[in-house]
């Protein structure tokens, strides 16, 4: 190779190396609504109780080696939250906590991924209330023939949201902490 070729051959190669590769495609999928389920656990004068959402929404573009391109979106409708207790979910329907009259959803977009040694750790920004705060969502994810499965938990505290007016307010008789779980059966985007 003469001398004059090889500050070109290093140039090219130099840039071959600092271009990044073009990173694979998410697969994209929906969250089938008869089969997944959101839930939460509160407490409430000491005792633990659990609650579902029946209407909610999730697009979720995801592959496991593609995290770059990672992205889940979530709504959920809030009027939908149920208990199994009428006066309990009148209440968290009403003014002094979800205020579903005014702030009829909460959003759920993702931010980042990272593998864990368990599966997946995405973190993401919840507006709830009309409050946006950062939330961590620990998840596995299951391809199948037919979709994926995604399951998962995270934690957060309702009066960082500003759900709670009033006597609900103070945490002496509804907890702060609030965890969440979901089990989303996902169909292929078509």
């Amino acid at each position: 190779m003469r001398p004059t070729m090889i500050p070109a051959a290093l140039a090219a190669a130099l840039l071959a190396a600092a271009t990044p590769l073009a990173a694979a495609p998410s697969a994209s999928f929906t969250a089938d609504p008869a089969t997944s389920h959101l839930e939460f656990t509160g407490l409430q004068a000491g005792a633990e109780f659990k609650g579902v959402f029946h209407k909610f929404s999730a697009a979720v573009d995801f592959s496991p080696d593609a995290l770059a391109n990672a992205h889940f979106d979530v709504v959920i409708d809030m009027a939908s939250e149920d208990s199994g207790d009428t006066d309990r979910d009148d209440t968290m329907h009403g003014a002094d906590l979800f205020d579903v009259a005014h702030f009829p959803t909460a959003h759920y977009v993702t931010k980042s991924f990272v593998k864990t040694d368990s599966g997946y750790t995405a973190q993401g920004s919840l507006t709830l209330h009309g409050v946006t705060k950062d939330v961590a969502i620990a998840f596995k994810f299951i391809p199948s023939a037919a979709g994926a499965s995604l399951s998962g938990t995270a934690q957060l505290k309702r009066l960082d949201f500003g759900v709670g007016h009033g006597d609900l307010k103070s945490t002496d008789s509804v907890g702060d902490a609030v965890k969440v779980a979901f089990s989303l059966n996902l169909k292929p985007k078509s």
